[in-house]
């Protein structure tokens, strides 16, 4: 269908719709739920068919107003926490996998950085993780129990030490974003330098394996959601930069929205990397099979549920938006078609 004909036949229905929302009477939300959702699929038709145009831009306007007006007015379902976790979240960070991609990068490069520092600077190690560690963890090698750190606290006092340590990282990760993504990029440098100087401490200890089978017990979980906050102050950033089509102030505010968004999609994974820390990395006497298994697991359920779980949902929805497409195309008369 060619643009003029699919605008001229739907025209008085948006503006309708968009009377509907500059209304300041009490709407039934439902309703509007009802009407969003037309909309929305309107908008779907016009990316594939009209991408770029002027009926693009009006239909995502409109329908960005149509969401904000549904979120302020709907009643949150009784199961509002789970449908975020299990749907509303995934969807909007399969759109945010650049920035977690790039978060990633940052950090990996600047563990090589940090363990790189650690074997050619002597002192590079205590200049970063401070005297009184090194010299303990020292002291705690020649006892013959090198990751004796994980065992000086009670577990519960461990765990909920730990919880609120990498909650508070994260909030300097995503906050930082503020300054255009650049201090969430040096928050990502800091914790990857530290984190390849102090495993290059242990390998140059000879104990690179044992350091590895322990600290990445809990590590697998913390570090990956640390780089995914990183990955919401980068959102929050991009934001700022990057405005779109929408106005520069509204392009900052969903960009700040999704960030703490991705952000709250973290805490739940920071508590049970704390739980780990606190009640199982201890345990160093496990056997290797069973320490791996666990690190193996943590790794599987953060790629699940923050790579292949969001690009599962999203063809999903690309392959309903498309079949919803077609059934409009194959309605419309032969004689409105290019």
């Amino acid at each position: 269908m060619r643009e003029a004909s699919f605008v001229k036949q739907n025209k008085d229905k948006w503006l309708e719709f968009e009377s509907i929302l500059k209304n300041k009477t009490s709407i039934d939300p439902d309703v509007l739920s009802d009407l969003y959702i037309e909309i929305t699929d309107h908008l779907s038709y016009a990316k594939t068919f009209y991408k770029n145009s002027n009926t693009e831009r009006y239909l995502n306007q409109l329908a960005s107003q149509a969401h904000q007006k549904i979120y302020k007015t709907k009643k949150e379902p009784k199961n509002r926490l789970i449908s975020f976790f299990k749907t509303e979240f995934p969807l909007l960070f399969y759109q945010h996998h650049r920035e977690l991609l790039v978060a990633f990068l940052t950090f990996s490069f600047f563990v090589l950085v940090g363990a790189f520092s650690a074997a050619n600077e002597g002192d590079f190690v205590r200049s970063f993780l401070g005297d009184g560690y090194v010299n303990m963890t020292l002291d705690n090698i020649e006892k013959g129990d090198p990751m004796a750190v994980y065992k000086e606290q009670g577990e519960f006092n461990m765990f909920l030490g730990i919880t609120l340590n990498n909650i508070k990282v994260a909030l300097y990760a995503f906050g930082y974003g503020i300054l255009f993504g650049v201090g969430t990029l040096y928050i990502m440098m800091q914790n990857g330098i530290m984190l390849g100087s102090f495993q290059y401490f242990f390998y140059d200890q000879g104990l690179l394996w044992e350091s590895a089978r322990t600290i990445w017990i809990h590590g697998t979980i913390e570090i990956s959601v640390i780089i995914i906050a990183g990955c919401a102050g980068l959102v929050m950033g991009n934001g700022m930069l990057f405005t779109g089509t929408y106005p520069r102030l509204e392009s900052f505010k969903r960009g700040v929205i999704n960030g703490l968004k991705i952000l709250m999609s973290t805490i739940p994974f920071f508590i049970l990397a704390g739980f780990l820390e606190g009640f199982v990395t201890r345990h160093t006497e496990m056997p290797d099979w069973l320490a791996i298994l666990i690190i193996l697991s943590s790794l599987s359920l953060i790629l699940f549920y923050y790579v292949y779980y969001p690009i599962k949902l999203n063809r999903q929805l690309r392959n309903t938006f498309s079949d919803l497409n077609s059934d409009i195309v194959s309605t419309q008369p032969q004689t409105n078609r290019t």
